[in-house]
């Protein structure tokens, strides 16, 4: 089933019933016009990277589409609920038709299948999931626990992601390109101030410092001084450069992961799966 790729609490949001039109049909593999599919507004995906979709391409030409898109249909024909990429490298070859199971989708449903899809093929950025988080919550009224249940992540995982919004566009604009990681723009975000926030931005691009280094910098302020620090470790809580770790695997693999370390600094890296296609999905990933 569909769902059972895409995320663990994926069921949970959407509804998994055939279209009534066509109940036999709904989950098998149909070969649709190119010309009859429309892209959806509602793909969280903002930026697509010409050579990825030029070497996307390439394999498509060699291999065929592997992975079927899928879609909704509409009064116009049909709407992409997940595939922007795989659609975008057909046409590029000029394939007339694609491969795609057709469901029956509402808006909610739509965003929710491209969300996790995107996050487990880990083609968003964290800005982009940021944006689409914020999006699947403030339209549909979904809470930040049954997000983190469909894509496979810890609640504080989506609610620090959202809290990338809080930043100065500019510094958005730098984690969406990867200039400065997860861990940066959090420690960035120990800073209440937007201007404090600027210059110690301009700091990591200058001197190419680390999160550590970053952490440091901000903790020996003198304005940091003055009050505890935002991401100081206090009995009980989780080493911020620990967490940063944690969502940048969780990131990368699409699957939760926690690490634990104890005070000797040993300690295990646990990733869960919730079936074995999600097993060997991950493991592909690991061998890579």
């Amino acid at each position: 089933m569909v769902n059972k790729v895409l995320g663990k609490g994926l069921s949970a949001l959407i509804s998994d019933k055939p279209k009534t039109t066509a109940p036999k049909q709904a989950l098998n593999i149909e070969y649709i016009d190119v010309s009859k599919i429309k892209t959806s507004s509602y793909q969280p995906r903002e930026n697509f990277s010409e050579n990825q979709l030029n070497e996307l391409a390439s394999s498509i030409k060699e291999k065929g589409i592997l992975q079927p898109l899928i879609l909704r249909q509409t009064s116009q024909g049909y709407e992409l609920i997940a595939g922007e990429r795989r659609l975008r490298a057909a046409k590029i070859l000029k394939i007339p038709q694609v491969p795609a199971i057709v469901r029956d989708a509402d808006n909610k449903d739509s965003l929710t299948i491209s969300i996790v899809e995107n996050v487990q093929r880990q083609q968003l950025n964290p800005i982009e999931e940021a944006h689409a988080f914020k999006r699947l919550i403030g339209e549909f009224a979904i809470s930040q626990e049954d997000v983190a249940k469909a894509v496979g992540k810890d609640r504080s995982s989506i609610s620090n992601t959202l809290r990338l919004l809080n930043l100065p566009k500019e510094i958005q604009e730098e984690v969406s390109r990867d200039r400065i990681s997860m861990g940066h723009a959090r420690a960035l975000l120990s800073l209440a101030d937007t201007k404090d926030q600027m210059e110690f931005f301009e700091k990591v691009l200058k001197n190419s410092l680390s999160v550590r280094e970053l952490e440091k910098l901000i903790q020996e302020s003198p304005k940091q001084k003055k009050t505890t620090h935002a991401g100081a470790i206090k009995r009980g809580q989780k080493d911020p450069h620990v967490v940063g770790v944690e969502e940048q695997l969780q990131h990368r693999i699409g699957s939760k992961v926690k690490i634990n370390v104890n005070r000797k600094n040993k300690g295990t890296i646990v990733i869960e799966f919730y079936n074995l296609e999600d097993f060997d999905r991950i493991i592909a990933i690991l061998k890579k």
